[in-house]
């Protein structure tokens, strides 16, 4: 089938759009026709809503929606929600957070606020100190006649903090950066930097511009973009659970220092070898991304942050780090997290709301401290799931039951499965030949049915 480039697509309305999807790409275009019709909301009103936060909506895609109980924070008791897909993420985090519940709970603490955005520009004078010099008298004219879109900001304690002069001409020819700080409190605050940054441009090109005494050349300033950074390495979160040694294998018949060794071999692998860091990352990201989702913000700029973050230091690294000293265990994470309460979609998404409410209606700060939490939370489990019974038992029990839906399985052939596996490690292979076992079919026979 060849399909014709299509004008005007994000003019016509949501049928025509789902009409001409159906008839250009669909074999059997009735079947999927009812399959985006079954995920509209029944409240028209409520989807009119989804249909508007991005453009050439046809339907809604669902996610699962899960929490993790028994999280103590600073002596605070919170319920994680969380909008995930992978099996066995959900119940790893709530299994760590009963563990440590029984521990003394998490701690966090918010190091810093700061969020960068940058002018970058080209100009092709041939004294760098005479642009500095034109800047450090521009500089407070670009505080001030911002002060119309700072106002509120400020007002709430942010806006602001800084703005400098950087010179990158020695990577890129005739590359200058003008660099803002900002505060912006609860919001994420894109929007807000960025409209500040494009103001700064028209300020700065029209200044030097009239500088009559300098040369036509040096007067020219060319505006590559005007972008806040998604790199937010001074906008920290701290998180770390601690105990004695002793207590980590409480309540088992396992040597705790045997325990504490392997975990820490763990940790460490994972600091060196950036094969191994980028996998225990993941699984940090797990969490963090699954109460990200939940709450409203973007996934995608903390991962890009995150990742940039633990390459800082020219090599990828653990984003976690351990430390036992005199008897004391201390795990502990730091990331960078962006993060807004106010804004964006978390006013308008139903399940955002719920989300937020959930947690007690947190502020961009404490969100931060619960969002870090999440992370070494996620990454703990994972870990000592690795170093003692190894990943696989836990995770494939829980993906057992996606792949007994994929056999489209009945209630009690499910149960009979899981029955089945209740002392050895299920696999697709395995789990296949039961399920044609109960049915009296052979597995030849159930794949040559099902191509």
């Amino acid at each position: 089938m060849t399909v014709k480039p299509i004008k005007g697509f994000s003019k016509l309305s949501k049928d025509a759009k789902t009409e001409w999807l159906i008839d250009n790409y669909f074999e059997q275009p009735d079947k999927a026709l009812s399959l985006i019709k079954s995920y509209w909301h029944s409240d028209a009103n409520l989807q009119k809503l989804h249909d508007e936060f991005i453009e050439n909506t046809l339907t809604n895609y669902y996610m699962p929606f899960g929490v993790a109980p028994n999280f103590l924070i600073n002596d605070k008791m919170y319920c994680l929600p969380m909008a995930i897909e992978e099996s066995s993420v959900v119940a790893a985090m709530a299994k760590s957070g009963s563990y440590w519940l029984e521990r003394g709970g998490f701690k966090a603490k918010v190091i810093s606020t700061t969020k960068i955005g940058h002018v970058h520009f080209v100009w092709r004078g041939a004294d760098f100190n005479d642009l500095q010099q034109y800047f450090d008298r521009v500089k407070p004219l670009l505080i001030k006649e911002t002060n119309d879109i700072t106002r509120n900001m400020t007002a709430r304690g942010g806006g602001i903090l800084d703005i400098e002069l950087i010179n990158k001409s020695d990577l890129e020819p005739n590359y200058y950066q003008i660099k803002g700080s900002f505060d912006t409190r609860d919001s994420m605050g894109a929007n807000f930097i960025n409209t500040v940054l494009e103001k700064w441009s028209e300020i700065f090109e029209q200044y030097i511009g009239d500088a009559a005494e300098l040369s036509p050349d040096d007067r020219q300033i060319e505006v590559i973009m005007c972008i806040l950074s998604n790199y937010t390495p001074e906008c920290l979160v701290r998180a770390e659970v601690s105990c004695p040694v002793e207590a980590l294998t409480a309540g088992t018949d396992m040597d705790p220092q045997t325990f504490v060794d392997n975990f820490v071999r763990a940790v460490h692998v994972a600091e060196i070898e950036p094969y191994r860091a980028v996998t225990h990352n993941k699984g940090i990201m797990n969490g963090v991304d699954a109460l990200i989702i939940a709450t409203g913000n973007d996934f995608r700029a903390i991962e890009a942050s995150v990742h940039a973050y633990a390459a800082r230091n020219g090599q990828y690294k653990s984003l976690s780090h351990v430390e036992v000293e005199n008897g004391q265990f201390t795990f502990y994470i730091e990331l960078p997290l962006s993060l807004g309460t106010v804004g964006g979609i978390t006013s308008l998404h139903p399940m955002v709301k719920l989300s937020n409410e959930l947690l007690g209606k947190p502020n961009a700060q404490e969100l931060m401290q619960i969002v870090a939490v999440a992370g070494l939370a996620q990454n703990f489990s994972a870990l000592r799931s690795l170093t003692t019974t190894g990943i696989q038992k836990g995770h494939m029990k829980m993906h057992l039951m996606n792949i007994l839906n994929q056999f489209e399985a009945t209630l009690e052939e499910k149960n009979a499965i899981i029955n089945t596996f209740k002392d050895r490690v299920p696999s697709y292979s395995l789990a296949l030949e039961e399920f044609c076992k109960l049915r009296g079919i052979t597995v030849e026979q159930y794949t040559a049915s099902n191509n």
